[in-house]
């Protein structure tokens, strides 16, 4: 019988491990898995879930020439890419962490990379394919998931497609169906309104959520009862998206569903983990306020497992 190889992988701002789920769930054997984290939450949640991470702390600390590494992963900081931030693009400390992946992908030169971030100014983009020799692939998380999250991702893996269309939406994630079934029932007339999409969960949403792109989004009313931005305020309908998740710990920045024409309520940690096709309580062991910001920090696992199926695939085929 063939053996399976393992590979290496090293996961640069790992945040809870999203790689590494993705990684597992597609059934990839992993060898050392290296990440770099600085978070103490983050990495409580990753060790509890994967014991066998070696954390290695500040990515700039990181020495990578002396790592075997068949894989290399990371979602730099976005800040200062984000459309809903200050657009300092390079300017901004937390982006300029960009050119320390691109350190280390030249110290380890591992066979394969994948770079993740936020949609961004076509020339910040272009530098960024200039460096790592790959244009980008843009994939919403609402293909594979109940959320709306646009990303760019940079990958020298082959023949990577869109994913199709699984239909999900915030219905088929909560954890009381009955919720939506009230809702539907009782608040028909909400869904007269005009239906769009919500927008994607990010890892500032603690800070409120800014003038992100609503494309898709079906929101269905205001919680008047709630003071600040309108779009705190927003309301989503259970047969739409999610709008993207953000590090949203408190001050009602979680997205809000309806329960009945006049009440609503916030998704829940689980719900938000199921946006991200985390496994469920998965953050569990941290509080509800971490649990929100590092789910908005990471990834959309199925869209990671999608991207990395051709990986895995010469691995086998080797």
């Amino acid at each position: 019988m063939k053996q399976e190889k393992k590979i290496n992988v090293l996961s640069l701002f790992d945040g809870m491990s999203c790689g590494q789920i993705a990684l597992k769930k597609l059934g990839v054997q992993v060898g050392d898995y290296y990440a770099s984290e600085i978070d103490k939450y983050a990495i409580k949640v990753a060790k509890e879930n994967f014991p066998n991470i070696v954390h290695l702390g500040d990515v700039t600390k990181i020495h990578a020439t002396y790592l075997k590494i068949d894989l290399l992963i990371g979602g730099s900081p976005c800040q200062g890419f984000s459309k809903a931030g200050n657009n300092l693009n390079f300017e901004d400390p937390r982006s300029k962490l960009f050119f320390e992946f691109v350190r280390i992908l030249n110290e380890c030169k591992p066979k394969y990379f994948l770079l993740e971030n936020v949609k961004m100014k076509k020339e910040s983009e272009d530098i960024i394919t200039q460096y790592l020799g790959v244009k980008p692939i843009e994939i919403n998380s609402s293909l594979v998931s109940g959320q709306s999250r646009k990303r760019l991702y940079w990958t020298n893996i082959p023949n990577i497609t869109t994913p199709e269309d699984k239909g999900i939406v915030i219905r088929d994630i909560l954890e009381d169906e009955g919720i939506a079934d009230m809702v539907v029932n009782q608040g028909k007339h909400l869904y007269k309104a005009d239906i769009k999409k919500s927008h994607c969960l990010m890892a500032r949403d603690y800070k409120g959520f800014g003038n992100q792109s609503m494309t898709g989004v079906r929101r269905v009313g205001t919680a008047v009862n709630i003071n600040g931005h309108d779009i705190l305020k927003r309301v989503y309908a259970v047969e739409g998206k999610s709008p993207t998740l953000n590090t949203c710990t408190g001050g009602n920045r979680e997205p809000k569903i309806p329960v009945t024409e006049k009440l609503w309520r916030k998704l829940t940690p689980l719900e938000c983990e199921r946006l991200q096709t985390v496994p469920d309580n998965y953050t569990g062991s941290v509080s509800n306020s971490q649990r929100y910001k590092m789910l908005g920090n990471g990834w959309t696992v199925d869209v990671i497992a999608h991207i990395f199926k051709s990986m895995k695939k010469e691995i086998d085929d080797e």
